[in-house]
C-alpha cells in the first residue's frame, strides 16, 4: 500500500549546481550608454561608446557612436534582468550612497529616445 501525499504538501527542493564556462569567443566590453527597443517578441539593448570628433562646418559638435554589442532578450528574460539590475542598484546605493546624475524635473516627461530604429534588426 502506498502512502498518499496531500496535494498542498511541500515538495523537497532540488539543488542545482551551475558550472560557468567562458568559451574562447567570450568578450567583455565597457559601454557608456545603451539604447534599444522592443517588439511583441523580444527586447533589444544595444550598448555603445561615444567619441567626440570635433566641430562640424555648421558649428555642431560631432560625436562618433560605436555600437559595441546588442543583446536580444525574451520578455521574461528582460523582466528578470530588470529585477536583477534593481536589486544590484539598491545594494550599490546601500554601500556607496546615491548615484549622482542630473535629476529630471518632476513635471517634465522623458524625451522619446532615438532608438526606435533598433526595434527591428540592425
Amino acid at each position: 500500500m502506498t502512502e498518499k501525499v496531500p496535494e498542498n504538501a511541500e515538495q523537497p527542493k532540488r539543488k542545482v549546481k551551475i558550472k560557468l564556462n567562458r568559451p574562447d569567443s567570450f568578450k567583455q566590453c565597457y559601454a557608456i550608454g545603451a539604447m534599444g527597443g522592443h517588439s511583441p517578441y523580444d527586447f533589444r539593448i544595444c550598448f555603445y561608446n561615444d567619441t567626440p570628433k570635433g566641430v562640424s562646418e555648421n558649428n555642431e559638435q560631432v560625436i562618433e557612436r560605436t555600437l559595441e554589442t546588442e543583446i536580444i532578450l525574451s520578455p521574461l528574460a528582460a523582466m528578470e534582468l530588470s529585477k536583477w539590475l534593481n536589486q544590484h542598484l539598491n545594494e550599490y546605493i546601500a554601500v556607496f550612497g546615491p548615484i549622482k546624475g542630473k535629476p529630471m524635473p518632476k513635471d517634465e516627461k522623458p524625451a522619446k529616445d532615438d532608438s526606435a530604429h533598433l526595434q527591428g534588426y540592425i
